[in-house]
């Protein structure tokens, strides 16, 4: 039963950090990240594991952690405002070219961010030309040119 709490409460815990950390944590992983994301999983498996090592034991906390990914699937499915709450909403950065400062404060992107994503979808390489770039969900930023 200590398994299962451990697991629930890491999951949560987790899950919690990376939405308090915004959507551009998950979407910008740079090689930094990766190794801060590598020890984060390592203290995670000790700390779900404990000492326990079997496979018996592993096979029941992956039991358990995608049981409470399935929930919370169906969940969101249900209840769209705890989607909206985990998941977060499409933000609006750049509106016919001007960026919106306070939302990209908010989101923890810069002009820079913007720019390259311009670059790399469209081409584009001045503000001007964005009609709209929106941070999505999965911390992506999409653009729409002029």
């Amino acid at each position: 039963m200590e398994l299962i709490l451990r697991g629930a409460a890491l999951y949560l815990f987790l899950l919690l950090l990376f939405r308090v950390l915004g959507k551009r944590s998950l979407a910008e992983t740079t090689t930094f990240d990766f190794v801060l994301l590598l020890i984060i999983g390592e203290a995670t498996q000790q700390a779900l594991l404990g000492n326990d090592f079997s496979t018996t034991n592993a096979l029941v906390l992956i039991t358990v952690l995608m049981g409470i990914d399935l929930a919370f699937v169906k969940l969101k499915g249900k209840y769209k405002k705890l989607d909206r709450l985990l998941e977060g909403t499409p933000l609006i950065l750049v509106d016919h070219g001007k960026p919106l400062k306070g939302r990209m404060k908010e989101a923890k992107v810069d002009t820079e961010d913007i720019l390259e994503a311009a670059r790399i979808s469209h081409g584009l390489e001045q503000m001007h030309q964005i009609k709209y770039a929106v941070l999505e969900r999965d911390g992506q930023i999409s653009i729409i040119p002029s």
